[in-house]
């Protein structure tokens, strides 16, 4: 029986500080993972483009909405590094600013290839939203917010890289 272990599918999501939007991206989509029985097929991180929150857990506040809904969010905030650009297959980013500095960071055209907006995966307020928005600065119903858009989007990327996976990884 010829089963080689296929090399998990990396998936890096990006904000700016990697302490709200990208740590609840990375929760919702792993504990989606983990609920489909296929932790050992995904490697899933998070980062920022800015490193002002360097080694820090994500927003408390944050935590605390996501904790309600079931996610234990204990990510440490690190930049996005030229290397993520190799490892990642896949480098999601949470708003448009967050894309130009990814498409920037990036060292190829081939690199600038792996990355894709949050929003294309947005359906249930598709008209609403194209974007996740920062909610740093918001009231709890910010991070509410960006949880429901987050569960939506994580669950449509997730069915789109699952279809799309007979296509060889790129490496």
């Amino acid at each position: 029986m010829n089963h080689h272990k296929q090399s998990p599918f990396k998936v890096l999501f990006v904000c700016l500080g990697n302490i709200c939007r990208s740590p609840a991206a990375q929760g919702v989509m792993q504990q989606l993972v983990d609920e489909k029985g296929l932790t050992d097929r995904f490697f899933i991180d998070s980062a920022g483009t800015s490193g002002y929150h360097n080694g820090d857990l994500p927003d408390r506040r944050m935590r605390v909405h996501a904790r309600q809904r079931g996610y234990e969010l204990t990510h440490r905030s690190r930049r996005v590094e030229g290397s993520d650009f190799e490892q990642f297959h896949m480098i999601v980013a949470m708003d448009n600013a967050n894309a130009a500095d990814l498409r920037r960071m990036a060292a190829t055209p081939q690199e600038a290839s792996k990355i894709v907006m949050m929003g294309d995966y947005i359906r249930l307020m598709r008209n609403h939203y194209d974007y996740v928005p920062d909610p740093y600065y918001e009231g709890s119903e910010g991070f509410e917010l960006v949880l429901d858009l987050l569960e939506d989007a994580c669950d449509n990327l997730l069915t789109h890289i699952l279809s799309s996976e007979d296509t060889p990884h790129r490496v």
